[in-house]
């Protein structure tokens, strides 16, 4: 899970991650022009992102295209929710 919640604590991957979300595909140079990075750090994240599994790419061309990895972003959620489920806060304004 560490693993993974270093994919998130990057604000490129996140918002790498946020624009697969939003268009469910995309191809590399979509992402180079959204989000203003240079190819080369773009490459860098999507490489990174694509090791642990979060994402997965089909090369079309001299292309590849990126989209979530379904089975993986659950695994990660679910990790993520036992931890944030734990929590159940104080009645009335109680706190530390």
């Amino acid at each position: 899970m560490a693993v993974a919640a270093k994919a998130f604590a990057h604000p490129a991957r996140v918002a790498i991650i946020q624009y697969l979300l939003r268009s469910n595909a995309c191809i590399n140079g979509d992402l180079v022009q959204e989000l203003g990075l240079a190819q080369a750090t773009i490459s860098q994240h999507l490489r990174e992102l694509k090791d642990i599994g979060i994402i997965q790419g089909t090369i079309e061309g001299s292309r590849i295209s990126y989209c979530i990895n379904p089975e993986r972003w659950a695994e990660i959620k679910n990790e993520f929710n036992k931890i944030f489920n734990q929590f159940d806060p104080p009645k009335s304004g109680a706190c530390c």
